[in-house]
C-alpha cells in the first residue's frame, strides 16, 4: 500500500519564499514545520532571485516528510538575467533590447538541459535562440535567426561539445 502523498506545486521568487500566500495556504493543515520548507526553497532556489521559479513539494501525509524540487525559470528570465535587465522588447521585430554573447546562450541552454525531455544541446541553443528573437534579442550583433542557421551549419559546433 502506497503512502498518501500530497504535491504542491507553487511559484515562487527565487530566494524570497515566505510562510504567507502561496506556500502556507497550500501547506497548511498538514502539520510541517513551513518555516523549514522555506528555508530550503530559499537555499535552491537564491541563484534565480528576481526570477520566478515553479517549485514542487511531495509531501508524506503519514510521516509528514518533504521532497523539494526546483524546476527552472522560464528561458526569457534567463535570458533577462543574461542581460541584467527586467523586461523584453515590445516590439521584437523593430526594438532590440539587448545582445547576448553565444556563450551566453550556451549557458542558459545548460541549465534548461537539467529540466528538459532532450539531452541535445545544440536543440536547447536553438530553442534558446528562438526565444530570443521573440525577446527583441540579438546574438553576437546578429538576428538570432542567422545565429540558428549558423548552429545548422555547424560554425558554432566548437561551443556545443563536452
Amino acid at each position: 500500500m502506497s503512502m498518501p502523498t500530497k504535491v504542491v506545486k507553487v511559484l515562487v521568487e527565487g530566494g524570497k519564499a515566505t510562510p504567507g500566500p502561496p506556500l502556507g495556504p497550500a501547506l497548511g493543515g498538514l502539520g510541517l514545520n513551513i518555516g523549514q520548507i522555506v528555508n530550503e526553497i530559499n537555499q535552491k532556489t537564491k541563484e534565480y532571485q528576481g526570477m520566478k521559479v515553479p517549485v514542487e513539494i511531495k509531501v508524506d501525509i503519514d510521516t509528514r516528510k518533504f521532497e523539494i524540487k526546483v524546476g527552472i525559470p522560464a528561458t526569457s528570465m534567463l535570458i533577462l538575467r543574461e542581460l541584467k535587465t527586467e523586461k523584453g522588447s515590445s516590439q521584437a521585430g523593430t526594438q532590440q533590447i539587448g545582445d547576448l554573447s553565444f556563450e551566453s546562450v550556451v549557458k542558459i541552454a545548460k541549465i534548461k538541459l537539467l529540466d528538459a525531455n532532450t539531452n541535445s544541446l545544440k536543440s536547447m541553443v536553438k530553442m534558446v535562440l528562438g526565444t530570443a528573437v521573440s525577446m527583441g534579442v540579438t546574438v553576437e550583433g546578429k538576428d538570432p535567426k542567422q545565429v540558428i542557421e549558423e548552429v545548422n551549419e555547424g560554425k558554432w559546433d566548437h561551443m556545443l561539445e563536452g
